[in-house]
């Protein structure tokens, strides 16, 4: 039932708060009672709110005081309030087999979402390659592009995000 909650809530904060009705601050939060009120999909709770966020193995939300929000993915526009720090030398991006000829000519496109994301490990960016098909992990310079000018933030659950990564980077 968690995994229910948890995708339903990354949906609504994500990508769809106007899907219930549900009004988000220019941060991506959302107020937990109004949330509460206008799902009815499933009986949430605070309780249980607060289970399914410090149970969620990626971490994908926060909490502050009677408000939620997804930590990262948005394809709605949010500010996130991140600042940009310096990158490690290598970065991984996961994606599958069939979508390598765009990357090679296009680069990484963050496409419906704000941000591209990066996993400091292989591991990481294998199991999200694999949601989509046969896997491919691409290595990424990201030192060189935080170099050249690009900026890179660390969303607050540890996914490296930046908006566009050129194929001259890979």
């Amino acid at each position: 039932m968690n995994s229910k909650i948890s995708k339903y809530l990354s949906y609504v904060l994500r990508h769809r708060p106007d899907s219930i009705g549900l009004k988000l601050d220019n941060y991506g939060w959302a107020d937990i009672d109004e949330l509460i009120d206008k799902t009815d999909e499933f009986r949430l709770t605070k309780e249980i709110i607060k289970k399914v966020v410090e149970e969620n193995e990626k971490q994908r939300f926060s909490l502050d005081d009677n408000k939620i929000r997804a930590n990262q993915g948005h394809s709605i526009d949010v500010d996130l309030n991140l600042i940009s720090i310096k990158p490690p030398e290598i970065l991984y991006h996961g994606t599958t087999i069939r979508f390598l000829p765009s990357i090679l000519k296009q680069g990484i496109l963050s496409k419906n979402r704000q941000y591209v994301h990066l996993s400091i490990d292989k591991t990481s960016a294998l199991k999200v390659g694999e949601r989509h098909g046969e896997p491919k992990v691409l290595e990424v310079k990201a030192l060189k592009m935080y170099e050249d000018g690009y900026c890179f933030y660390l969303s607050k659950n540890k996914v490296w995000l930046t908006k566009y990564i050129p194929s001259e980077y890979l």
